[in-house]
């Protein structure tokens, strides 16, 4: 998006520095990197990113509103009730179109967003992984809002584990005492024992970044086919130990619970019954705060979204819309091209959305022609300021006519990436 930085990067490119990049991704973890990796990092103007953050802060100001609770509520008519729902997530992820607008103008479109993790953990791996190959210019970082990775590891660690994170500085300077930047914020341990759970972890194609999560954080892998409950307390077995699981780090998404053997999905029924547990994130903010939020938000750079069954008559420019089934994931069900008939025929209309079709911009210019991007901000609750703070991100390139594997079958400069925001 910064030609000049564009510029320069392509003419260094070279296939020998694309392997260099994959292999130093895959020495950690061996054959765990299961999903495309893009030859190119992103690069971010301070414009866009100010465009970006002030959308993000609009969308939590909504979450954070007196009727937040109200208008989600009927997300969860047909979801499975589990307890110990927090009134909050911890952290929340909104997913950005850089779309180009009437006046040919870069702006961001919000076309997804999610109460639930992402790639929090493999993030700081891929970062890692640029700089030891590629040249990322002065100026610039993948961390957002003043932060580091050695900030956004504390603060992490803290959503991960239960911990407190606590301003020293701020401690030590009421004592007329004097501390540096870089040793400002300690961690006040909770000793809560935390665990990753998914469905079959070591089969999904983001299990890198759970293997991260292990590796930076110390937070064991489970299984849900390894939970047991004993009285009000939910155990897993490792080396013949049973031991006990205070809080969960939730990677389960329920429609692949609803898909698996009898015998796992009642292992995921544990969960429903009223256990000592925490969530990160509890599993009802997957449905609040979610593509069911979308119609709810009116923005410059968010796309007009209405419920199907509420549609009082049918845009009469089908061809500038989008339908999306409310609680899929990864793109499945999504009807890019659409008729009347395809609304009409819909079984479940309150189960889906019609959104304004977003123009991406060809915006990355690469040695193969120009790819389309998207750019994921993580959010995390920020306990002393009362306010979730974007963090860092994530970001994927595409050719096709969605981001996703589907759609950019035997085409380069596409897939997961990194996009580095030129700081303030």
């Amino acid at each position: 998006m910064i030609a000049y930085i564009r510029q320069k990067f392509n003419a260094a490119f070279s296939e020998k520095t694309h392997q260099n990049y994959l292999a130093a991704l895959n020495t950690s973890f061996p054959n765990a990197l299961d999903f495309t990796v893009a030859e190119t990092p992103i690069f971010i103007d301070k414009a866009f990113t100010e465009k970006i953050l002030a959308t993000g802060d609009y969308v939590n100001q909504v979450i954070q509103s007196d009727r937040f609770n109200s208008i989600t509520e009927p997300s969860l008519k047909n979801v499975p009730f589990f307890p110990k729902e927090t009134p909050l997530p911890a952290c929340i992820v909104m997913d950005f179109a850089i779309a180009i607008n009437d006046q040919n103008e870069l702006v961001p479109a919000l076309i997804e967003l999610q109460g639930f993790p992402s790639l929090f953990a493999y993030e700081i791996l891929q970062d890692d992984c640029i700089h030891k190959t590629y040249t990322i210019p002065a100026g610039f970082s993948p961390y957002l809002n003043g932060y580091t990775k050695e900030k956004y590891v504390a603060h992490l660690e803290t959503i991960l584990k239960g911990d407190t994170l606590i301003d020293t500085k701020k401690n030590l300077d009421t004592n007329n005492q004097n501390v540096s930047d870089s040793t400002k914020d300690t961690i006040k341990h909770s000793n809560k024992h935390t665990v990753l759970l998914e469905i079959l972890p070591h089969q999904q194609k983001t299990r890198i970044d759970f293997y991260c999560t292990e590796k930076y954080f110390n937070i064991p892998i489970v299984c849900i086919t390894e939970i047991f409950v004993e009285e009000t307390h939910l155990y897993y077995e490792r080396d013949g130990k049973k031991i006990k699981i205070d809080r969960i780090y939730n990677r389960i998404v329920l429609d692949e619970l609803k898909n698996q053997t009898k015998e796992i999905q009642e292992k995921g029924a544990l969960l429903q019954t009223n256990l000592n547990i925490e969530w990160v994130t509890h599993p009802h903010h997957f449905f609040k705060i979610s593509k069911f939020l979308l119609p709810f938000l009116k923005h410059a750079y968010i796309p007009k979204t209405q419920f199907v069954d509420q549609l009082t008559e049918l845009p009469t420019a089908l061809e500038k819309y989008i339908l999306k089934p409310l609680f899929s994931f990864a793109g499945q069900g999504v009807i890019i091209d659409i008729n009347s008939g395809d609304i009409e025929n819909i079984e479940g209309p309150s189960g889906w959305i019609l959104q304004e079709k977003v123009n991406y911009a060809n915006c990355i210019e690469t040695p193969t022609g120009p790819a389309k991007a998207e750019l994921r901000l993580f959010y995390f609750w920020d306990e002393g300021k009362q306010e979730y703070i974007a963090t860092m991100n994530l970001a994927r390139l595409s050719k096709g006519k969605m981001i996703g594997v589907d759609y950019n079958k035997n085409k380069q400069w596409v897939g997961g990436s990194l996009a580095y925001f030129e700081k303030f």
